[in-house]
Formats: structure tokens, sequence, C-alpha cells
């Protein structure tokens, strides 16, 4: 027997006089044990207990144990009195009358008895093998479960060691139920049972609570070698970051190429809720900042190849649905992984990365309206992310950012309002003007005073950042009464 078998553990921990552990597992009374039968006659019975045959300790002295109580009239008394004729029925039908009288008694005083048999005992289970090796044959011996936590376990795993099938008699078990029978099997060494119970763990499907369980009890009873086995379909340690890495990389790449739009947007949704913005998965999600970027550079000549061909796109040509089809796709990566980035708490590299898009910027100018609108929502996620604090960076950046795309935002902010129905349109001025209120003074006035210009030709067809305009002002030009000490 391998010495980190889950039997030889349980063994070593009955060897150096851990008792506690069989106390726990419901097999063992801390306080009591009967004191030996003088006679040993197949007339006479003859108790015996396992906590004498462990600890060998006189307790003559100590006060007899208070009388069991009757089965209540209860569901659960019920469910016991239907397995305790089941299994007796099905002892005496395999092997006849029983040699030992096995009695279990809950913490809660409920007791019940059953008939057993000695070489079934011993030769399925090796704590029997060593505690009843020792009496005569013939002999009627009488074991004593005290304290026990689960009394319909140790019913079901004595069933199961008189059961020639246990993958067939397991199947169809709770998880739950499974991981009690493993406790009480490996507690009374019943090596068929603990590799029954970890084969139908391997096998059966888990929940996520289950699986916890399963880590749980597994660990508790240091399982190692035949756990790894249960346990690989589950990752318990922490996943190498590189795999990590190419993982999430391959699974983001995915969606930006995916040619299917319901499937890609379904795929879009998970990918936010798997890497999510709560501080757990992105500690648990280190997909490096490079890869992230090098698909944002991959957008970003998507998006400049597209606007190439809107501009030389023939009006007449029936493929300009297509090419908007197209701007509008990679827009909406674009806005993705902007989303991402915002949420993982980097995207500040790529404020300067969009500030730096001058080339494109102009591109946008030379493109139709209903083409390139999508790729000023871009700017005006990036303008909420600012204004509400959710990206850092300095003024100059801000600025920078401002003058290439603000213009862009202008002209494409009609289409944006009535094309785009994931637009905000308060919560996109909001954010304006608080990214602009976060400029220097002069900075401020320049793009309020051509703002104030703007809106008064296109209305509504503007962003309404007026509330910008009046916290400059009070700061221009209202002075603020001077408070003496």
């Amino acid at each position: 027997m391998s010495p980190t078998s889950p039997a030889a553990v349980a063994e070593k921990g009955l060897q150096s006089g851990e008792i506690s552990a069989m106390i726990k597992n419901g097999f063992l009374s801390p306080t009591y044990s009967p004191p030996p039968s003088t006679t040993t006659t197949p007339s006479s019975p003859k108790p015996s207990t396992l906590f004498e045959m462990i600890s060998k300790e006189d307790s003559l002295s100590r006060p007899p144990p208070p009388s069991p109580l009757p089965l209540p009239v209860s569901g659960n008394a019920h469910r016991l009195r239907s397995l305790i004729s089941r299994l007796t029925a099905e002892v005496t039908s395999a092997c006849g009358p029983g040699d030992v009288n096995l009695s279990i008694t809950s913490r809660e005083g409920l007791s019940i008895s059953i008939k057993a048999h000695r070489r079934v005992l011993i030769d399925r289970s090796r704590f029997f093998k060593e505690k009843l090796s020792g009496s005569g044959i013939g002999d009627w011996v009488t074991v004593s479960i005290f304290d026990c936590d689960d009394v319909e376990a140790y019913l079901e795993v004595l069933a199961m060691m008189y059961c020639h099938d246990l993958k067939k008699k397991l199947t169809g078990e709770e998880v739950s139920r499974v991981l009690e029978f493993l406790k009480v099997c490996l507690a009374i060494m019943f090596d068929n049972g603990v590799n029954s119970c970890l084969n139908f763990l391997e096998a059966a499907p888990w929940s996520e609570d289950e699986a916890g369980m399963i880590v749980s009890v597994l660990r508790s009873f240091h399982l190692h070698d035949r756990a790894t086995m249960v346990l690989q379909r589950i990752n318990t340690e922490p996943a190498n970051s590189m795999r990590t890495d190419d993982v999430l990389l391959r699974l983001l790449s995915g969606v930006l190429q995916a040619k299917n739009e319901k499937a890609r947007q379904e795929m879009k949704s998970l990918l936010a809720a798997l890497i999510g913005d709560n501080d757990h998965n992105i500690e648990q999600c280190n997909v490096s900042l490079k890869k992230l970027y090098d698909l944002c550079n991959k957008c970003l000549s998507s998006l400049q190849l597209c606007l190439s061909d809107a501009k030389n796109t023939d009006e007449r040509q029936r493929d300009r649905g297509v090419l908007m089809g197209e701007i509008a796709r990679e827009a909406d990566n674009m806005r993705w992984l902007v989303e991402i980035l915002i949420s993982r708490k980097m995207a500040d590299e790529f404020v300067t990365l969009w500030a730096d898009q001058k080339e494109l910027a102009s591109m946008h100018s030379n493109a139709l309206p209903r083409y390139r609108f999508e790729i000023s929502s871009i700017t005006a996620r990036l303008c909420v992310a600012l204004g509400q604090g959710q990206v850092l960076v300095s003024g100059d950046a801000k600025h920078s950012l401002l003058q290439t795309w603000l213009e862009p935002l202008y002209e494409d902010y009609f289409w944006l309002r009535r094309a785009s129905r994931a637009f905000d349109q308060k919560m996109v001025e909001d954010g304006l003007s608080e990214t602009i209120l976060t400029l220097s003074m002069t900075q401020q006035e320049a793009i309020l005073l051509r703002w104030f210009d703007l809106f008064l030709n296109k209305g509504d067809d503007c962003p309404n950042i007026q509330k910008a305009l009046k916290v400059w002002w009070q700061r221009a030009f209202i002075k603020l009464p001077v408070v003496n000490n």
C-alpha cells in the first residue's frame, strides 16, 4: 500500500494516537467506554466498544451512559426506519444472520441497532480487522458507536460494505452525500469505499458550491495524490500569469474578429463579466498592458483602412452599407477595449494614444458623417471617464485629446444622439464639462468660447456644456469675498 494513499493517511493518524479524528467523525465517544464483559461464550453477549479496543483504559469508575432515546415520530425517523429495514433485509439476504451487534447513537441520544457480520467488517475495513480479529469465531460481539454526526451516513457506508458494485450504488447520489460517505470510509479505513467515493467525485458534475466543499474536504484529509485526479478539472492554485495572458488575449482577439454580430455582442458581455471591474478579477486576470495596447493598435489600423475605403467609395456603389457596418464594428471594438482599459485602471496611456491620432482625425473629417460618427463615441467615452475621475492624466494630455477630437465630436453629435443606441447624452455632456474644467483657465476660456459660438448655431445638435461655462465664468470674473480671521 502506498504511504500516501488515503487509507495510509487515516491509519497513520490512528497509529500516532490521534483518536480525536475518529471522535470528530462520530465513531468514538470521548467520554465513555462500557466495561468489558467477563463472558465470551456465544450464548452470552460480549459488549465491546471501539473506544475500549483503542484506549484500553479502565473505565469502571465512569458513570453509565444515558439511556438512548427512542426514534421520534418524524420524517427523519421514518426514513431511518426504512433504511434500517432495507439494510437488514440486504444484509440477511447476502450473508444470513449477523454475529456483530452494531449500535449507533447520535449526539442527540438517538440510538439504532443493526446486525452485521464479523467476516464482512474484517474483510472490508482494516480498522475493524484490527479491532475484531482477536474475538473468537462464533462469539457474539457488540460494537457501539457514540456521538455520531450522521447516523444515515454510517448506515449507508455499512450497506456499501456488503455491495459488490459500488459504482452502481453511488450513481445518482448527491455530491454532498458522497462527501459524507467518504468521511466515514476514511475513518474506518474502508479502502474500496474511499476509492469508489473518489471515483464518483471525479466523474460527477459539480456546482460551484459543491466544488468548494470538495476542495475543502479533500484537503482536510490530505489526499494529495488521489485528490489530484479529482481536482484536475478545477484549478485550485493561481494560474501562471503568462498562460492567463495568452488565453485572455486569444479570447479578446476572437471577439474583435468575429463575423457573427449577435455572437460577438454575447461574447463581449461574457468577457466583460469574466475580467470585470472588481478588485478580485483584476488581480486574477493579469493580462499585460502591452498586449492590450497591441490590440488597440490593430483596431486603429483597421479604422484607418475603413476610413480610407470610405473616402474612395462611390456613393452609387451598393457596398456602402457594408462599409458603414465595418466602420461601426471597428469603432465598437475600440470602444470595448477602452472599457476594459478603464475598468482595469490602465487607460491613461490610451488618452495619449488617442490624442496622437492626427491622421485618423483628418481622415475622419473627410468622411461622410454616417460613416464616421461611431468613431466619436470613443472620444465621448474617454471624456466621461476623465470627467468622473476614472482615468487620471495630466492637463496637457487632456488638452491634447480635446484639440484632436473635440471638433469631430461636435460635428458628429447630431448622429450620435439619433443613431447610437448606447449614447447617454447627459452623461457625455457632464463628463465633457468636468474634463474641460480640469484644464487651465486659459484653455477653458478658448474651448468654452468656441463652444458658445457653435451652440448658438447648432443648438441641440451640439453638446450642451453650459454648466462648464457657468463655473468658468464664476472662477474668472466673480471675485470671492476675503474672509478675515
